[in-house]
Parts: C-alpha cells; structure tokens; sequence
C-alpha cells in the first residue's frame, strides 16, 4: 500500500471528528438546553434534566461518529487481512514495478533493478524510464483504467526487445488509492531466432539457387548452340557436376544440422578415445592435406583420453577443423593437433595451423549458419558454410565448448574442451580405426 501521512490515529482521528461536530452543532445544542432549563420550572427534576440534556447531546455528537469509527476499523482490519503481497513481486524473475496514481515508485523487485536500476526512496517512474512511449502508455493507463501494452526497442548497449505492460490494481483495503504495475517481459532471444531463422531460408535459398542456376544455364546451351560441340559439352558436364556435388554437399549438412538438433537435449552415452579417434580423422585427411602441401602434426598424450561422447559425430567434428586448418591455413605449410587430457579441466583437443588468421571481429560469429569471413574463398574451397555450424552444435550436444584464438598474420587456433569424463557403456566403433 501507498503510505499517506495524512492518515491519523484512531483516537486521536476522532477527536478532530467530535470538535468538527460540535462546531457544526451549535445551535441544536443551544436550543437543547434552553428546553431542558425551561422543563425545571415544570416540575422536571434538576438532574433529571440534565440526564435527558447529556443523552441528546451524545445522539447527536457520537452516532455518526461512532459509524466512521467502524468503517475505519473495517477498512484497517480488510487491510490486515489482505496486504498487498509484495513478496510475490519480489519472488518473479520478470522485472516488476508497482506505482501509484502520481506514478510514485512503492515496489520493485529484484529483476527490474538489475534491468532499470535501483529508485531512490519516493521516486517517480520518470526517475528511470526516460522512453517516451512509456510514459504515454503509462499516462494512459493511469487515466483510463484499462490495461494496455507495448513493445519497446532498445539499442544500446546492445539490442534488445521488450514488451512493457501497464495494469491497474485495486486493493480490497481501499479502491480509492488505486495501484498500477509495470512490467517487462523479455522477446529478445525470441526475436534474434526470427531474425535467425529468416535469414537461415534466405542464405539456404540462395545457396541453392546459385548452383540450379548454373545447372540450368548449362543444360539451356548444351540444348541450343553447344548442342553439337563435343568439347564444350565435356566442359559443361564438368562444370555441372561439380555443382551438383555442391548441392549435394549444402543438402547434406542441412540435414546434418536437422539431425542434431532434433537430439540436441539428449547426451550420449558412450565413451571415445579421443586420441584414436583424432588419429583416425589424421589418416583419412593425409592425401588431401598431401595435396595443399600442407603437413599435419599430431601430439597424442601417454595415458588414453577418454570422453563421453558419441564416435560418429566427434569425428565429424575433427574433420570439419582439421579439413578447415588445411584449406584456409594452406599458406603455413603445417597444421599442428594436440590431444591432452589435464586434470580438472578435462580433455581437450587443440587444431593449430599458421595460415594468415582471423579478424577479431569476425571471431564471434564463425559459428553462425553461412557465415563467412572470405565469400569467394570458401566458394572456392567448397565451402557451404555450415561446418562450424555444425561443430557448435555437436558439441552442445556433448556438453563441451569451441574456444577460437586467432591472430592475423600468425594463424588460429581452435580447441575443443570436454569436461570430466562420465564412465558409460562403450559404443566405439572400433572398425573405424582399422
């Protein structure tokens, strides 16, 4: 409830009530008395009179009194019996603020401090919401008594979406002192997902489009002025395999992602070494590296490095950054892999190479769907834009992490942390090693 210094004590309340009284009570009082001293000559006795004096004046000075004086008690007593309840407020992870008509601050909780800041005692709302439209939704709602929402947009620091929601509350203990709450309900991860999702149809779209396109375009000349020309149609179905294999590839990690998020809240269950399984990855990538005149290093520790995990998936995993170390570090000659298994911290493998780097700025947002530092490039090296993507969510899945360090000029580093091993059931497929 609003504190109001106006209220007086119940005693003391109805002293100021009995003087108003009287003074507004003068001439019935007046009046009463000149009777009862006439009613003596009568006959009346003296005391008589007076009692007959005292019990009009206390009738008339007392009962309406003695009313208010009820209804005063009721109203501290429903008041007792139904206080507000800020400790609900208090427990709610949504930012909340209570105010009254004066848009005078009486609760906030913890979550609208965190979000606003703390109000000094007998702030007003303005104190800390400076938007505009706010404020005129507030002002609304306080006029009209109607519930009402919008939705505010944020820039800096960062971006961020709230839907802001005015209420009145009326108390049982007294409808006329009306309170209002405001609060904040988050929409910022629901609209970076819409942001995500719609440019996610929108990148697979037109990496899709790009090869079908060519595809199209080809066959159109091979049925027109090529369509005799037996060089140029070996060329184009060349060109034109090599861009169905893309598609092939783009629809294969879409796929992929499908998958894993589809079992992205179950953890396996199984255990991997992990030095077998980068070994493994090691042996199968060797003639493509041969090929980049790239060498690859491996350092495996003494003691087996086991995880929780699934085989299958972390070997993608391995091959997506050791393939990547050898594609876009192709100019540093060596990618060096370092398995380790420290205690406390877990198992971790390291993928190093010493190619020209990463931008800082680009280092957050390798994982993202389609994202690429260099378009051309990845293009080139038949990127789809998806491999790190893929990782991110695979081991997610894991319960493990992707950190990234990178420097340009000197070459990036990308290491996947486990935590502590959970012992499971063994489902490596050990033919994989063979």
């Amino acid at each position: 409830m609003v504190e109001n210094t106006q209220d007086l004590p119940e005693g003391e309340e109805a002293r100021t009530g009995l003087a108003a009284r009287l003074r507004s009570h003068v001439l019935p009082l007046v009046l009463a008395g000149v009777a009862a001293i006439a009613t003596v000559p009568a006959g009346l006795e003296p005391w008589q009179a007076l009692i007959g004096y005292g019990a009009f004046a206390a009738g008339l000075l007392f009962w309406r009194t003695g009313k208010a004086g009820a209804r005063s008690r009721a109203r501290k007593k429903a008041a007792k019996l139904n206080p507000p309840d800020f400790a609900i407020i208090e427990a709610l992870d949504m930012p909340t603020i209570v105010f009254d008509r004066d848009t005078q601050i009486v609760r906030q909780n913890a979550a609208a401090r965190s979000l606003v800041g703390a109000y000094p005692e007998r702030a007003v709302l303005s104190a800390r919401i400076r938007s505009p439209a706010i404020l005129d939704l507030v002002a609304r709602v306080v006029a009209r008594g109607i519930p009402e929402s919008v939705e505010h947009t944020e820039r800096v620091p960062s971006e961020r979406w709230h839907e802001v929601r005015v209420a009145p509350v009326s108390t049982a203990a007294d409808p006329g002192k009306r309170l209002f709450v405001i609060t904040f309900r988050d929409l910022t991860e629901a609209r970076r997902m819409d942001r995500m999702r719609t440019d996610f149809v929108a990148n697979a779209s037109h990496e899709l489009r790009t090869p079908l396109a060519s595809l199209m375009g080809f066959i159109e000349t091979m049925q027109g002025p090529a369509r005799n020309d037996e060089a140029a149609r070996s060329r184009f179905f060349g060109i034109m395999l090599e861009q169905a294999q893309r598609m092939a590839r783009l629809i294969d990690d879409l796929l992929s992602l499908s998958r894993l998020e589809m079992r992205a809240h179950v953890a396996p269950e199984g255990e991997v070494d992990l030095g077998r399984t980068v070994a493994h990855v090691v042996d199968t990538l060797k003639p493509m590296a041969s090929d980049l005149g790239v060498e690859i290093e491996l350092e495996l520790p003494e003691q087996a490095a086991v995880v929780t995990g699934d085989v299958d998936e972390l070997i993608q995993v391995f091959s997506n950054l050791i393939e990547n170390a050898c594609k876009y570090g192709q100019t540093g000659k060596r990618v060096q892999i370092t398995v380790a298994d420290t205690e406390g911290e877990g198992a971790h493998v390291t993928v190093r190479d010493f190619g020209p780097g990463i931008a800082k700025e680009h280092v957050p947002r390798l994982t993202e769907r389609f994202y690429r530092v260099d378009v051309e490039t990845s293009r080139a090296k038949k990127g789809t834009g998806l491999g790190l993507a893929i990782v991110k969510h695979i081991l997610a899945r894991h319960r493990a992490r992707l950190v990234v360090r990178s420097t340009p000029g000197e070459g990036s580093a990308f290491t996947v942390k486990f935590g502590p091993s959970v012992s499971g059931k063994i489902s490596t497929k050990n033919q994989l090693y063979n």
